[in-house]
């Protein structure tokens, strides 16, 4: 095993694969002393049989290297659930279900995550859970919304105005991702990857190429890691802006919504005016990056500059004002000990009080030359989430404006490609990527096979956890209160439908 930051390389050869009964009890051991499960999922195994699964498992240590764990298991074998004393594992039982028919005995929440092969014509059977009483109603919202916004289906099971349970059913824009990954030359999946998840096109593009960069043992220059690394603030803050903005036009604070937009589209311009894209598409190609002249460097700071002055005024006065404090203030609260139960990540769970981000942990090679503080809140409610964001944005802010002054980074010089990309990638090897994107890790897990291609790419966004974190704060508050809930969280629909 070798690592760098946010990258882990294990050598398969290494890593033995025991029955499946064996390394779940190995994975709850590690859960009950505190680590971590990141991920827990499965590919066919045709090298060795034809119904034969291949289950991998990604844990985290509260410090050093991860741990990864291998086993194998005929397809329609059941094992112990890990969800019943370990809930975080919930969503990842049901994903490795639905992909290889593995049966999590005992999971108190076996339902389809997106839908695959058979299950896409059976959406209408999904079971909902079921409230009774005589004055209990159900409100049934989407999947087709008035607004602009992805598909989604949301049941809330309500007494009077109150909310006694949310179930959220997502699916319907299932892509087929992972194996759409497959069928490309491996060096040339940006394009694609980048489209995984829209939004956040950045940090997906830097773990992809990070991942092939390592697995070809091939160095990447700090010019390059820099302007990675500023493309990725950029993003955060221009997605922190429309979550902010979203949430003051939800409780009717116009003035608030109207500026987070006007400033979120000069951030996302001066995104364009590098890489000709708003969303930052094209700012990241394996072993390079856009280089920053001296021209866009100084576009950047001016346009940081005055970014900073607006934004401390209108968070000002979204941050005074009564109308704000009381609809926010205990609005949609998950305390500590549920965000840990429920493995929430990213800012929601920052908001309360769970001291993870993947720039601290892992510094990259630019966040090791220029350190990034790690914000949290306490209090897990929608006031705690719109002040994160806000204190994230002005992080970020400071971070580009200390950086793009770094007279010691040549970020004119990002821009050269390595002259031996595309490479060979390490043969009967599994790398495990993490890039801290707006709304939490993003994590891609690449393994190849003894001939050095690509076998697996295994993709995991962050709303993939955080979803059911959304159906938890909504219990015991008014319907009215949904969508400053929705917008607080912010989660990506097609980022959990794959």
């Amino acid at each position: 095993m070798t690592s760098a930051q946010a990258l882990t390389l294990f050598a398969l050869r290494n890593v033995a694969a025991t029955p499946l009964p064996e390394l779940v009890q190995l994975c709850s051991q590690r859960l009950q002393a505190g680590e971590r499960l990141l991920a827990l999922f499965g590919r066919p195994a045709p090298e060795l049989g034809a119904n034969i699964i291949m289950v991998t498992a990604v844990l985290q240590p509260a410090q050093g290297a991860l741990a990864l764990l291998r086993a194998t298991a005929e397809r329609g074998d059941h094992y112990r659930c890990l969800t019943a004393q370990h809930p975080a594992a919930q969503i990842l039982e049901r994903e490795l279900w639905e992909q290889t028919g593995l049966f999590p005995d005992g999971h108190p929440w076996l339902k389809p995550v997106r839908f695959e092969g058979e299950r896409q014509q059976r959406m209408s059977d999904y079971p909902f859970f079921k409230v009774r009483g005589h004055e209990v109603h159900e409100v049934a919202v989407g999947p087709i919304h008035a607004s602009v916004i992805e598909p989604g289906h949301f049941r809330f099971m309500c007494l009077g105005e109150t909310v006694h349970h949310l179930e959220i059913q997502l699916g319907y824009q299932h892509r087929g991702v992972e194996a759409l990954l497959l069928r490309r030359p491996v060096w040339q999946l940006t394009p694609l990857v980048e489209s995984i998840c829209g939004d956040s096109a950045v940090a997906y593009a830097w773990g992809y190429c990070a991942a092939l960069e390592f697995m070809s043992n091939q160095a990447v220059a700090p010019a390059v890691h820099a302007s990675r690394a500023i493309a990725l603030e950029m993003e955060r803050v221009a997605m922190h802006l429309a979550s902010l903005g979203g949430m003051a036009t939800d409780i009717a604070f116009l003035q608030g919504g109207a500026t987070y937009g006007r400033l979120r589209t000069a951030i996302i311009n001066a995104s364009q005016r590098v890489c000709g894209n708003r969303f930052g598409r094209g700012w990241i190609r394996p072993g390079q990056a856009k280089p920053l002249s001296a021209a866009l460097q100084q576009d950047l700071n001016q346009t940081l500059t005055a970014f900073a002055t607006d934004f401390a005024q209108v968070n000002q006065l979204m941050l005074s004002a009564r109308s704000v404090q009381a609809r926010l203030h205990g609005t949609g609260t998950v305390s500590q000990r549920a965000a840990l139960d429920l493995g929430l990540v990213g800012p929601v769970a920052r908001a309360c009080g769970v001291a993870l981000d993947g720039r601290t942990q892992w510094p990259a090679a630019a966040y090791g030359h220029a350190p990034m503080p790690l914000v949290t809140e306490t209090a897990g409610d929608c006031w705690a989430r719109m002040r994160l964001r806000m204190r994230e944005v002005d992080a970020s802010v400071a971070w580009l404006l200390r950086t793009l002054a770094d007279t010691a980074l040549d970020l004119s010089q990002a821009g050269q490609a390595q002259p031996n990309i595309p490479a060979a990638l390490q043969p009967d090897a599994l790398c495990v990527s993490l890039v801290e994107g707006t709304r939490g890790p993003v994590l891609q897990v690449l393994e190849t096979s003894p001939k050095g291609e690509l076998l697996h790419y295994k993709v995991q966004d962050p709303s993939l956890a955080n979803w059911f974190g959304l159906a938890f704060a909504m219990r015991d508050n008014a319907i009215s209160d949904f969508p400053i809930c929705n917008k607080s969280f912010d989660l990506s629909y097609c980022g959990n439908d794959l």
